[in-house]
């Protein structure tokens, strides 16, 4: 356990939390935070928390508190997320979101409205970068630098809100930089942060995993019921451990059992997420495979029209190619979806997250 000192108080940092890194405002629990402003009032504590979390103030805007405690909260806990750029697309409705952390590393959260709804989605990082190796991902191309704490999870949803004006931030999904079941604690701290303190409902918050089995594994034994998808892209071991290669460590039929179990546990439908790759994962063998992976779980498909990257030269597949596929697996009973893409044009869209890295280009895997 690492012992973290702020001024004249310790927390205990559950690992892994970098040993460089800096303790910031959305870190701490809230008897952590009332331990640091000891011998405040509980209703100043209480105004304090309230306003970082409900209201999503900064503490220079907390003006129901005295300012000289609006400065020591500024100066002891100070902000995870400095912005460096924003892109906006898709006549504003989707932007991108470029943030530096208090050791250098970047990386990206893409903010979604809805023009028909009064609500949007925030897409969050759990990582700065990602070890997963996914070849056509932009993220997995630029390899890992660390996990995110709590508080550099909570606040992207925080910034995302205090971003979106009189639309309401009602949908968290954990899809943007990383493998969130590999950071699975600092993941679920922020999730039950989330939930109980920014008040977002369970049943809103979307956890994405490329088959982490033990992270699948943990998530069942968590109470709060949220949603799980399963970044799989392929049915098929030879060709799902060349895009994939965390398939070499948890094949699909270990998978398969995992998710089997996760479904009794939670029942909770489970989304499949399936990149179409030309040539690859898009022809008539592939979607057999995907509908027998799938009916036993009772799984919704997700196809996604393959993002570019710079770093994965293997094309997309075609718009009638992506609406056969669809056909076929509905002809074998599976309820698939495809999905529309959001911010490609700036880099925004599934898989593009990378964060200004640059990137080595990877073959074409063999099928």
């Amino acid at each position: 356990m690492i012992v973290i000192a702020v001024r004249s108080h310790i927390f205990d940092a559950t690992p892994p939390y970098p040993v460089n890194v800096v303790i910031t405002r959305y870190d701490l629990s809230r008897s952590e935070l009332a331990e640091l402003l000891e011998g405040e009032p509980n209703y100043r504590i209480e105004q304090v928390w309230e306003g970082l979390h409900r209201q999503y103030r900064d503490p220079a805007d907390l003006t129901n508190v005295p300012k000289s405690l609006r400065s020591a909260i500024e100066e002891l806990l100070p902000a995870a997320l400095t912005p460096v750029r924003e892109a906006a697309s898709d006549n504003g409705s989707t932007v991108k979101q470029l943030w530096q952390l208090g050791d250098g590393y970047l990386l990206e959260s893409v903010l979604m409205h809805y023009r028909d709804r009064d609500r949007s989605t925030v897409c969050v990082s759990s990582q700065a970068g990602c070890a997963m190796a996914c070849t056509f991902c932009a993220t997995g191309q630029i390899g890992f630098d660390r996990h995110l704490t709590t508080g550099e999870i909570v606040e992207q949803v925080v910034r995302a809100s205090q971003h979106s004006g009189n639309k309401r931030v009602s949908n968290v999904v954990f899809m943007g930089m990383g493998e969130p079941l590999a950071n699975f604690d600092n993941v679920w701290s922020a999730v039950e942060r989330i939930h109980g303190d920014l008040g977002i409902g369970a049943r809103k918050i979307t956890i994405s995993t490329v088959g982490v089995i033990p992270g699948i594994e943990q998530l069942s034994r968590k109470d709060l019921p949220v949603s799980l998808a399963v970044s799989l892209h392929s049915a098929n071991n030879k060709v799902r451990d060349r895009i994939a290669p965390v398939n070499r460590t948890y094949p699909l039929r270990k998978l398969a059992e995992a998710l089997q179990a996760y479904r009794r546990a939670k029942n909770r439908r489970i989304s499949l997420e399936w990149a179409m790759m030309a040539g690859i994962n898009d022809t008539d063998d592939a979607a057999r495979e995907l509908a027998e992976f799938a009916r036993p779980l009772n799984a919704h498909v997700n196809l996604i029209p393959l993002n570019p990257t710079p770093g994965y030269t293997n094309p997309g597949s075609d718009t009638d190619s992506i609406n056969w596929f669809q056909e076929i697996l509905e002809s074998f009973g599976v309820n698939a979806t495809v999905r529309s893409n959001r911010g490609t044009d700036i880099d925004a869209a599934c898989g593009q997250l990378r964060a200004e890295h640059r990137v080595k280009l990877s073959k074409r895997p063999k099928v």
